[in-house]
């Protein structure tokens, strides 16, 4: 799953703060409403509706309208291609770890009697 660099910076941008993933964390139990959001923290409603913002500009959080009440849900979509792009990375760390081992072991291994005698 390819996701724009765009993205993948707002993403990552949102997630960099304990406020935020505090909020992404309480929303993996089921929408909220800013004032149900902002009850934990130490912090003026209109702060968090800040952070929900950039939470919102990533994509990560959305809110609908309910009556008098802005429901606020969390959004999987930006979370699965940020995970994507980090496993991408991961195997090809891997990869590359697995032949360095294997160079490793070789040179551990010394000269056999295949190779040639100088």
């Amino acid at each position: 799953m390819q996701m724009p660099p765009a993205d993948l910076d707002a993403t990552f941008i949102a997630l960099a703060d304990p406020t935020r993933r505090a909020i992404l964390a309480r929303l993996a139990a089921g929408e909220a409403t800013v004032m149900d959001l902002a009850a934990p923290f130490a912090m003026s409603q209109p702060a968090i509706s800040k952070h929900l913002k950039v939470l919102e500009h990533a994509g990560l959080v959305t809110r609908s309208r309910d009556g008098q009440k802005r429901p606020v849900r969390a959004q999987t979509e930006p979370l699965k291609a940020a995970t994507s792009w980090m496993e991408d990375y991961v195997r090809a760390l891997e990869a590359s770890y697995q032949r360095l081992d294997g160079l490793l072991e070789e040179l551990q291994a010394g000269p056999t009697s295949t190779d040639p005698v100088n």
